[in-house]
């Protein structure tokens, strides 16, 4: 399989809240496959923007191979610095509205959870191709702060590092008068989440030429804590 761009994710180990995942999202990451999405009227539309990317959280975001490089590489790099990387855990997660999306995200102290993000973006940038000026441009339409803009320059993505939030989105824009609904949809549907929350591997996934996001492979960290 051709991949278009790679990306470093955090997705759930295979078990409830994965299939949770897939069926309200509609399509299964770790499969690359469409799912049943759960009987809930306006969903399919609500996911429309999350769909292609799975139910996930983002370590590193996409890229796109620097000339050079090659899928075969990354995959060592990955599972090199995988192996040196320690896990990571917080307290739960739970249900967050972030801006004007529902996500789940880490309950309690996340610095351990921003650790391994921060370890993903730098470990793996030399297989990033820089990003394009159409690219930049898309970015800084969201009307970055100077902060932001340096991350975007020096990483190509303005939300890494001390940017970074993890989260696991849930749906697209809400209109602030559904925002309460969808939450009660969501907490209709979700298993019991993980508590405490471990940040125990991660997954190198594909984009396809469908535009949608696939499992390539996961990697436990098995590094140790300082």
């Amino acid at each position: 399989m051709s991949y278009a761009r790679f990306a470093i994710y955090y997705l759930p180990p295979e078990g409830a809240l994965s299939s949770f995942g897939a069926r309200w999202l509609g399509w299964d990451v770790l499969t690359g496959r469409v799912a049943p999405h759960w009987p809930e009227p306006g969903l399919e539309t609500v996911t429309q923007t999350p769909r292609k990317y799975g139910f996930h959280a983002t370590l590193k975001p996409p890229f796109r191979l620097v000339d050079g490089q090659t899928p075969e590489a990354l995959d060592k790099a990955v599972a090199a610095m995988a192996a040196g990387c320690a896990p990571a855990r917080a307290e739960a997660l739970e249900v967050a509205r972030i801006g004007s999306f529902l996500a789940l995200v880490p309950r309690g102290d996340t610095a351990q959870i921003a650790r391994v993000a921060a370890t993903c973006v730098e470990a793996l940038d030399a297989f990033r191709a820089p990003a394009t000026e159409a690219e930049l441009a898309r970015r800084r339409a969201a009307r970055l702060t100077p902060e932001q803009e340096a991350l975007l320059s020096r990483w190509g993505y303005p939300y890494v590092m001390q940017a970074f939030r993890f989260h696991m989105t849930l749906t697209g824009r809400l209109d602030p008068q559904d925002r309460a609904a969808w939450q009660d949809s969501v907490a209709r549907h979700l298993p019991p989440l993980p508590q405490p929350f471990v940040l125990d591997q991660v997954a190198l996934v594909g984009e396809r030429a469908d535009g949608r996001f696939e499992l390539i492979h996961r990697y436990p960290l098995t590094g140790c804590s300082a």
